[in-house]
C-alpha cells in the first residue's frame, strides 16, 4: 500500500495496465496458447514479431481510403482546410504496405472492418476514424491514440 504521488503515478499505471492485461488472466492466456500451439509449434512462429503475425495470418488488407474519408470526423479541423487536403493527398499515394502501417498507427491494427470504416471498432463501441487539430510547436510530429482511433494533426505551413 503506497500512495500514489505525481512522481510515481507513471509506474502506478504500468503496473496497473500490467496487472489487467497479463497477471489478472493469465490462465485465460495460458488456455489460448496452450491451444494455439497445438496447432502451430512454439519454434516455427518465435521468429516473428507481432505485426509480422498479424500480417501472416490475416494478409495485407486492401484499404479504401475513399471510405476511410467519408468516414471521417473533424474536430478543430474542416474537410476543406489546406492541411486536410495535404492529408488526403498524401495519403492517397501511399503504397498499399504504407496504408497498412497508417492503419496500424492510427488504429492499433491493420485490418480493414468487414463492413467498412464506418463500423471501425473503437474503445466505445464503434467509433469513426478522427483528425483532431493539435496545437505544439512549428514542425511537431502528428500522433495517434489508437484506442480512439485519431489522429492529432499539427498545424503545417506546406
Amino acid at each position: 500500500n503506497i500512495p500514489v504521488t505525481e512522481e510515481n503515478k507513471s509506474k502506478y499505471v504500468s503496473l496497473v495496465c500490467q496487472h489487467r492485461m497479463t497477471t489478472a488472466i493469465s490462465s485465460q492466456i495460458n488456455a489460448y496458447l496452450d491451444g494455439f500451439y497445438e496447432l502451430v509449434s512454439r519454434d516455427l512462429i518465435s521468429i516473428f514479431t507481432p505485426r509480422e503475425l498479424e500480417l501472416l495470418i490475416s494478409g495485407l488488407p486492401d484499404i479504401d481510403v475513399h471510405d476511410l474519408k467519408q468516414n471521417t470526423d473533424y474536430v478543430g479541423w474542416k474537410a476543406s482546410d489546406q492541411q486536410i487536403q495535404w492529408f488526403w493527398n498524401v495519403l492517397f499515394s501511399l503504397t498499399r504496405n504504407q496504408k497498412a502501417s497508417f492503419l496500424q498507427f492510427v488504429t492499433g491494427s491493420s485490418k480493414v472492418p468487414l463492413a467498412g470504416f464506418g463500423e471501425l471498432p473503437g474503445m466505445r463501441g464503434v467509433q469513426k476514424f478522427s483528425i483532431h487539430k493539435a496545437s505544439g510547436a512549428a514542425g511537431a510530429l502528428m500522433s495517434a491514440h489508437t484506442c480512439f482511433n485519431s489522429l492529432d494533426l499539427p498545424v503545417y505551413g506546406s
